[in-house]
């Protein structure tokens, strides 16, 4: 048996790594470190004598010493998987911790993404409700115009027109098959810094037709004083010439025009989930398909075009309707403006879908000014503006007289964008 540190013999030494090994070096064994003997002890000398013996030094594999001995690199305290040192964990280890996430780079990187979503959302909604608009009327060729006043002024038209209806939805809304298309309200709507004003014209209204230029045709068309019913202008030669009509007998600049079919109405109020209105008196309307209680009710599409369209069941006839017509308009304005309809795009696509497929304007509306105008009808609802029929003094021939007096000073105070004084019928 051979004493340390003389080593082993070549029996137990050898060139392997120990007793048991299959191979002289396995494969991916680490290098290990070997033995440098010291010079033998002089022979007669006392191994065993009084000096400190000889410690070995050791050498890697590749022959380089370790002037720090066997410890060198190996008894720093340093662990597999401790800062400083590449454990098989990867680059931090499981004994250090990951670094905290960057919350701050990701609260900016999720605003850009939601900010850059909304963007495309709103400038494509807008391109599509845009090309919905029908702007077939042009006012500029309305002749002999009145001045332009403060706020702005809507004349809102109610038509029976019945394109695109199908002979059961003639039959579903009452509207019967009449070819053509006439009037079956028309308001005019002013928006201004005191509030909204909403007066009703009725179509029984006296007017006088003055002179105009035909949209069609071009030719001018000399007036020659004659009076007829108000919406007889419109089936005369159309919006042109209701607009040029309406700004004649009253002296007030039309700004943008509206119109929306039967069709069109009933599709917006089934498109918003229906209406709710307070029913002013029992009505039942054989011509219009009416028949409801007195009281608060909500309203699809079949029977609110009833109830705006109901005239024989009413006293006042034709005065009596514009005021249903102006109720159920704001309150079909307010409908539309909550938040129920406008931030659930399931209800919000489909009533704008419906309401602009279905819209005529004059060719410079703008949705801007769409908008504009259902919310100035919204405020008249709430209580913010004034709704009124046109000033009657009497009737001549059937026909229903405006107070010319009393015209005349709501047309300066919309004008001039007064408080309106004036009170209608």
């Amino acid at each position: 048996m051979n004493d340390w540190p003389e080593g082993w013999s070549d029996d137990n030494g050898g060139g392997r790594y120990g007793r048991g090994s299959a191979s002289a070096r396995p494969e991916g064994a680490r290098v290990m470190r070997q033995v440098r003997r010291g010079p033998a002890a002089p022979p007669g000398a006392d191994p065993h004598g009084g000096g400190v013996p000889q410690q070995p030094s050791y050498v890697d594999g590749r022959g380089h010493g370790g002037d720090d001995g066997y410890d060198s690199g190996y008894n720093t305290g340093q662990v597999y998987g401790s800062p400083g040192g590449r454990g098989p964990a990867g680059p931090y280890g499981s004994g250090a911790p990951r670094p905290a996430p960057n919350w701050r780079r990701r609260i900016k990187w999720t605003a850009i993404t939601v900010v850059t979503v909304l963007v495309v959302t709103t400038v494509g909604t807008y391109f599509w409700a845009d090309s919905k608009l029908h702007r077939d009327v042009d006012l500029s060729k309305v002749i002999d115009r009145p001045d332009e006043g403060e706020g702005t002024n809507y004349l809102i038209v109610g038509s029976d027109s019945r394109a695109g209806m199908t002979d059961q939805q003639k039959k579903d809304l009452h509207t019967g098959s009449a070819e053509g298309k006439r009037t079956d309200s028309m308001m005019i709507l002013h928006t201004g810094s005191n509030g909204s004003t909403l007066i009703s014209l009725p179509r029984d209204s006296d007017v006088e037709i003055p002179t105009y230029k035909g949209s069609e045709s071009g030719k001018l068309y000399q007036g020659t004083g004659r009076h007829v019913k108000l919406n007889a202008a419109y089936a005369e030669d159309g919006p042109e010439l209701l607009v040029r009509t309406v700004e004649y007998n009253t002296g007030l600049h039309i700004d943008h025009y509206v119109e929306i079919g039967f069709a069109g109405f009933a599709n917006i109020v089934d498109a918003v989930g229906g209406v709710t209105i307070d029913i002013p008196q029992d009505i039942k309307d054989t011509k219009s398909g009416a028949d409801f209680k007195k009281g608060e009710q909500t309203l699809n599409g079949e029977e609110a075009l009833a109830f705006v369209r109901t005239r024989y069941a009413l006293a006042g006839s034709d005065l009596d309707r514009t005021k249903n017509q102006q109720k159920f308009l704001s309150a079909l304005a307010n409908q539309v403006a909550t938040p129920s309809t406008v931030l659930n795009p399931f209800k919000l696509y489909p009533t704008m879908g419906a309401g602009l497929d279905s819209l005529v304007v004059d060719k410079d509306m703008g949705l801007f000014d769409l908008a504009s105008m259902f919310w100035a009808m919204k405020g008249v609802s709430g209580g913010d503006g004034t709704s009124m029929n046109m000033p009657i003094s009497g009737s001549t021939g059937g026909n229903l007289v405006w107070d010319k007096t009393k015209v005349k000073t709501l047309v300066d105070e919309l004008k001039n964008d007064e408080k309106v004084t004036v009170s209608g019928n």
